[in-house]
């Protein structure tokens, strides 16, 4: 792995952060008309994802799909145009959030419905197996999608008809604003996985270059023997805030779905939102000298800056 590679990765990093940012700022003052699903502290995962996708594969994807457009994309104007539905975005402003997608970068299918996605991913392999184009399917679900018919129908789709493909599923803890534990039974997916023989892989940390490497192997695995693999990966919806109320002057803990977060804001950039691994740039800052991170940072935000003014 060269310091090149290295730098290209944090800074796609860096710049879905500040991204996310601008979009969260803009979100706060009511300047959209349409729901937002922000991915504060998954950009790792979606740019290890972006990184390892070769021209003929295709990437379906979740409600909560900003980081993975925003890394496909590689520039924030056109993502945050079509949020304003304004016919310079990606998709002249006729898809919004939820259901965004950009053929030209393989992002061939978004849907807000849960589990949806599965069964397109499911088509989406098996023409790419009918066409023998080398090809890989990659979807994208949340946690609580895998409680949906159409993700355990798929998995069986997937391995009875050999298709190559990846199911990643991004496990932040939540369903909308209520914990897993308090909602509903425990679920082990990789005991689940056992019961077809898919193969089960499980992520976490937020080490971009860890998972670029065994996603990398595992998409070439997939490719060769035609056959499905299912990715766990923890990840922490960064942006949770407290709500002070006089029942509660500590302050209610707010987990948010959809919407803005009054805690993050521009004008603390770059802080880092949590001082843990639960935040990708708090793994990136490992890798580089204080120095070269800071002017990386700096890049980012006038980068941004020149693009949207």
């Amino acid at each position: 792995m060269t310091e090149k590679f290295n730098t290209k990765i944090a800074y796609d990093i860096l710049r879905i952060r500040l991204g996310q940012i601008v979009i969260n700022e803009e979100y706060k003052k009511g300047n959209f008309k349409i729901p937002i699903h922000l991915a504060f502290g998954h950009e790792s995962i979606a740019v290890a994802i972006s990184n390892i996708m070769e021209n003929n594969d295709k990437l379906i994807l979740s409600h909560r799909n900003i980081a993975y457009n925003l890394a496909r994309e590689g520039s924030l104007k056109p993502i945050i145009d079509e949020y304003f539905l304004k016919p310079t975005g990606i998709m002249k402003g006729q898809f919004g959030s939820m259901n965004l997608i950009n053929p030209s970068k393989g992002v061939v299918y978004s849907s807000s419905i849960l589990g949806n996605n599965f069964s397109v991913a499911v088509g989406t392999a098996m023409a790419q197996k009918i066409m023998a184009d080398d090809g890989v399917t990659l979807v994208l679900g949340g946690d609580g999608s895998i409680e949906e018919g159409s993700f355990h129908e798929s998995l069986l789709m997937f391995k009875s008809l050999k298709l190559s493909g990846m199911i990643i599923i991004e496990n932040n803890g939540w369903s909308m604003s209520t914990r897993i534990q308090e909602r509903r039974a425990p679920l082990d997916l990789e005991k689940f996985l056992m019961s077809y023989n898919i193969k089960y892989e499980k992520l976490e940390g937020n080490d971009p270059y860890d998972y670029i490497k065994k996603l990398s192997n595992l998409r070439k695995n997939s490719l060769k023997t035609h056959e499905p693999v299912c990715i766990e990966v923890n990840v922490t919806t960064l942006g949770d805030w407290r709500m002070k109320t006089p029942e509660l002057p500590d302050g209610k803990f707010i987990n948010y779905h959809a919407g803005p977060t009054p805690s993050i804001d521009i004008k603390n950039w770059p802080n880092i939102i949590r001082e843990n691994n639960e935040d990708p740039l708090f793994i990136l800052k490992k890798y580089f000298e204080h120095s070269e991170f800071d002017e990386m940072l700096n890049e980012i935000k006038n980068e941004i800056t020149k693009e949207i003014s």
